[in-house]
């Protein structure tokens, strides 16, 4: 389970993200949705254990974020804004280098590997420099670094970001099936991602969280039953 409690970030005078209070059970898909600085990215970063709190706490697996990093991370596979890799490297060597700084067992490392390179439809440029790739290979490469260690919780900011839609839709059935067995949080500006694959949504703005919901039951708030007319209705017409 992921719990946060009370979570503040306070940059000077900003407040990015103020006092949320949230849990993610096994099985949930949480859709994290919001306006441009709304709090989303700030959210997830701490969640991660990427960012300190400025109050608040968060446990993941019964894992304190700060106080007991290094069993929290171990359990979190995190997909960052942009996905930072080494250019000069291939997705080869940088996925051999991650799973082994992730402590995938050796004997299990290369069937692993194997697995996930074909999870992400990789196995055409795993010898290219990644710097030579696609944005949409790129990202690709960005989600495998978070799931090649088979972790217990995914922290996904903007997964299908530069991909086209056939590989949107492949990551978001790669995303339902991992779903069963994992908690997933899901940062996107994509109203139908929400739709496709969360089985729940928090929308957030100013670092408040002013919905939480099925995406179902958010559709329900309006007569259209059109998620965007929710989201436009409770941000005062933001886009996402």
């Amino acid at each position: 389970m992921i719990d946060c409690q009370g979570l503040t970030k306070q940059y000077g005078h900003l407040r990015a993200v103020d006092d949320l209070t949230f849990r993610v059970q096994p099985g949930e898909v949480l859709g994290f949705l919001g306006p441009n600085g709304a709090g989303k990215t700030t959210t997830m970063r701490i969640v991660a254990g990427f960012l300190p709190a400025t109050d608040g706490r968060v446990t993941v697996c019964g894992f304190d974020v700060e106080a007991q990093a290094t069993d929290a991370k171990r359990r979190i596979g995190y997909l960052p804004e942009g996905a930072p890799c080494y250019p000069e490297m291939t997705p080869r060597t940088f996925l051999e280098f991650i799973a082994s700084a992730r402590e995938v067992p050796p004997q299990k490392r290369k069937a692993r590997l194997d697995e996930v390179f074909q999870l992400l439809h990789l196995e055409k440029v795993l010898d290219q420099t990644i710097d030579t790739l696609s944005k949409g290979y790129k990202r690709r490469v960005g989600l495998a670094q978070a799931i090649v260690h088979d972790p217990e919780v995914l922290i996904l900011d903007e997964p299908t970001d530069g991909l086209d839609p056939n590989q949107k839709h492949e990551v978001r059935e790669l995303i339902g099936r991992m779903a069963k067995s994992k908690i997933i949080v899901i940062s996107t500006h994509l109203l139908e991602e929400v739709e496709a694959v969360c089985n729940r949504a928090i929308i957030i703005a100013h670092g408040k969280i002013l919905a939480d919901d099925t995406p179902q039951g958010l559709a329900g708030r309006v007569p259209s039953r059109r998620l965007d007319e929710v989201f436009r209705s409770i941000t005062g017409g933001a886009s996402a």
